[in-house]
């Protein structure tokens, strides 16, 4: 009994010394491991702040972008507003013109007044201030379409009838209803016009 309690104190100190080992190694796994996440987490700040700069550039060459071209819209509509900028009033001052063109035939259908000196007189006034508002127009870059003998143009002629004609080729202009005109290069409202076509077979026959 006194050996066994002789070699007991031995015992224990062995135990001791093998839990510090223990001990000590587990505290450096923790420092190495704490070592690699302390070093990972660096990695991970220095990616984060990279792809941070790299969309702050992004976001910047954006907004550049779209500021320049806002300006190139503000810069197009400012031209456009000053170029076509009367194109409303334009229009509806070409009622003007289309009046005194039926004033002029109401005059020339009139029974009481045909062939009389007043008509003749009148007429001509007409044409002249229909001569005088064509010119004005002219100066501010609005000008009547010639159509007449042309060919039909969708860009600036609205076809309104068909007319028989041989002597001209199908879809040439033969009548001019209503005058078109131009602003610039764009339409401000187009010819209403009358065009050829070949007569009928049965016309022929007959």
């Amino acid at each position: 009994m006194v050996k066994e309690q002789e070699q007991n104190p031995q015992n224990d100190t062995d135990t001791s010394v093998e839990k510090e080992e223990i001990i000590r190694t587990e505290s450096e796994n923790q420092d190495m491991l704490k070592s690699e996440n302390e070093k990972n987490v660096d990695e991970k700040k220095e990616i984060t702040a990279e792809e941070i700069i790299k969309e702050l550039e992004d976001k910047l060459a954006r907004t550049y972008a779209e500021m320049e071209n806002q300006r190139r819209r503000f810069e197009k509509e400012k031209e456009e507003a000053f170029e076509y900028g009367g194109f409303s009033f334009a229009k509806e001052a070409l009622n003007l013109i289309d009046n005194l063109e039926r004033s002029k035939q109401v005059l020339k259908n009139d029974s009481d007044l045909r062939n009389s000196e007043a008509l003749n007189k009148t007429l001509e006034h007409l044409e002249i201030i229909n001569k005088d508002l064509i010119s004005v127009f002219t100066k501010n870059n609005i000008k009547p379409i010639d159509c007449l003998n042309k060919k039909l143009d969708p860009n600036l002629h609205q076809a309104m009838m068909e007319i028989e004609d041989d002597k001209k080729e199908p879809g040439t202009i033969v009548q001019e209803i209503q005058k078109g005109f131009t602003i610039k290069d764009r339409l401000l409202r187009p010819s209403l016009v009358g065009v050829s076509k070949k007569t009928s077979k049965k016309d022929e026959n007959q």
